[in-house]
């Protein structure tokens, strides 16, 4: 019976894409550490050498070569950890059939040496993936050996598929070791343990599962790195959004009980997720700090509580700007939100820009009734004088719409959609509400009033946001049922929604996409965001 003891180290990284000195140092860093804890495998998450998603930099021939460079670098730093094992990921060129192409590998080094290397057979083509635009599919298992247990390994969308993991266990894999590049989305974690856990049971073999952590651009990864026994049982959990090295042993063909981190509410996912990105979307850019429009409502609050806990309040700048429209509650909220939170806060009344404005029109507006041309000109001015000290600081200005309001176009290009970040850009505004109560549940950084009052974009006289859209418990479900599931408006009809919020949401969506084209990025927090995942036509007859 092998009685082998074998120690393997996950290591939960947050690599900077393109950063490929950076990041080997980060990979040599945790292998020393692994080293020092006695660990005979480390597994960093894939495409470790370079981050994920490379995306086209993968069409650049410098940028390849580079990478061929500092892999062979990082093959060296590595030969003074002897016995260690690591597993590193990296776009590897190789001829097939003839032919050079490009693959999605990980490389086992030890003592200097490539001990093995397996190339990702099944390439994710949907949602955010695109895969298949860059690599070639391996075909052939990878089993290695240490201490006497034989490793197979296989990567990311491998492991939705029974293909490669049958591949590994046939060639004699006692473990499966799966690197990982999985990003969130609310419900995420159970669902990649769902899966796993149907390979475990079906192959009766335990499976150690490392993920990346982090945020680049819209993505966020959340890291909970975890590995099942042969039954599918969790025996290690590593924490949600932030780095992370652990250890788990296999021992007696089984893997010992390990650390299993708490798992949080649906609200602290997302809320933490909102601060990741934020924190690396400023950080990894090298932004100095945080600008954005303070309005006293429920979504400016949000995203400057988001930002204050992502980079600290020293570095965020929150603006008031009142117009003739603006309650004195929304003036009054506004400032003691900044006093609670300690950021520095600023009010330019935008009146006498609006006036201007107006007076350079009048003679163009002559005999013509004020519509939503007037209030598009406040956000303008808004939109401008944030820009304005945006180019003198530095500073990024975060933008505060939301899903629900991107979804039907209740936002102005080139006014509130003016900014670099979109924060809240996949959160409904139902969710808004949940998050403001789970941070103030934390410190009572909002205002209770900012979140009860009724939701309005101040532009006219006693304005309020259900005045032109459906109550916004009725369009989120509407958006959820027909943006992110695809359900037919007919099916949407047959479930009980009236059809004028039917007919009135989708018609919303379909004319408004040529707005979503020109916004900022925002983090993805959904399986079905507006960006990436979303690409529909803006010249386009169909509605169904």
């Amino acid at each position: 019976m092998n009685t082998s003891k074998l120690t393997i180290a996950l290591a939960q990284c947050n690599f900077l894409l393109g950063d490929l000195k950076g990041n080997s140092e980060k990979i040599v860093e945790q292998a020393k550490l692994a080293a020092s804890a006695g660990a005979q495998v480390l597994v960093t998450p894939e495409l470790s050498l370079t981050g994920y998603p490379p995306e086209d930099l993968l069409f650049r021939e410098a940028f390849l070569k580079d990478v061929e460079t500092q892999l062979e670098q990082l093959r060296l730093a590595l030969a003074e950890f002897k016995d260690l094992h690591v597993v590193v990921g990296h776009p590897q060129r190789a001829e097939l059939n003839d032919q050079l192409k490009l693959f999605n590998q990980a490389t086992v080094f030890c003592q200097g040496q490539l001990v093995a290397s397996y190339s990702k057979q099944f390439l994710p083509n949907s949602e955010v993936f695109d895969e298949v635009r860059y690599f070639a599919p391996g075909n052939q298992p990878c089993v290695f050996e240490v201490a006497g247990v034989r490793l197979g390994l296989i990567i990311c969308e491998d492991a939705w598929h029974s293909g490669p993991a049958m591949q590994a266990k046939q060639a004699g894999a006692e473990l499966l070791i799966i690197p990982n590049a999985s990003p969130f989305h609310m419900d995420k974690m159970q669902l990649r343990q769902d899966v796993i856990k149907a390979q475990s049971v079906q192959l009766q073999i335990p499976a150690i599962y490392v993920n990346l952590v982090g945020g680049q651009d819209e993505l966020i990864f959340d890291g909970a790195s975890f590995a099942l026994n042969a039954a599918g049982e969790m025996i290690h959990l590593a924490p949600q959004f932030v780095e992370h090295l652990s250890f788990v042993t296999y021992a007696n063909h089984q893997l010992e009980k390990g650390v299993i981190a708490p798992t949080f509410s649906l609200e602290k996912q997302v809320y933490d997720a909102l601060v990741l990105g934020v924190k690396d979307y400023i950080g990894k850019n090298g932004f100095p700090g945080a600008i954005l429009g303070l309005s006293g409502g429920v979504d400016s609050a949000l995203v400057l509580a988001i930002a204050v806990d992502a980079i600290g309040a020293d570095r965020v700048r929150a603006v008031m700007m009142p117009s003739r429209y603006t309650a004195d509650i929304s003036w009054i909220d506004a400032k003691e939100m900044a006093h609670r939170l300690g950021v520095q806060y600023d009010e330019i009344p935008i009146a006498p820009m609006f006036d201007a404005f107006e007076s350079t029109l009048a003679k163009e507006f002559a005999g013509l009734s004020p519509d939503a041309t007037e209030e598009n000109i406040q956000a303008r001015v808004r939109g401008t004088l944030l820009m304005a000290l945006s180019n003198k600081s530095g500073r990024i200005v975060l933008t505060t719409g939301n899903k629900s309001e991107m979804a039907v176009g209740y936002c102005t290009l080139y006014g509130d959609m003016a900014g670099g970040f979109a924060v809240i850009k996949d959160v409904v505004k139902t969710l808004v509400y949940r998050l403001c109560y789970y941070r103030n549940g934390i410190s009572s950084v909002i205002p209770e009033r900012i979140i009860t009052r009724p939701p309005s974009a101040e532009l006219r006289p006693d304005q309020k946001d259900q005045d032109s859209l459906p109550p916004y418990d009725i369009l989120d479900a509407i958006l959820e049922n027909y943006m992110e599931k695809d359900v037919p408006i007919e099916k949407l009809l047959n479930a009980g929604f009236l059809k004028d919020d039917v007919e009135k949401v989708t018609r919303l969506i379909k004319i408004n996409e040529y707005k979503r084209r020109q916004s900022p990025i925002g983090v993805r927090i959904t399986q079905r965001a507006f960006g990436r995942d979303w690409r529909y036509p803006i010249t386009s007859k169909y509605r169904g």
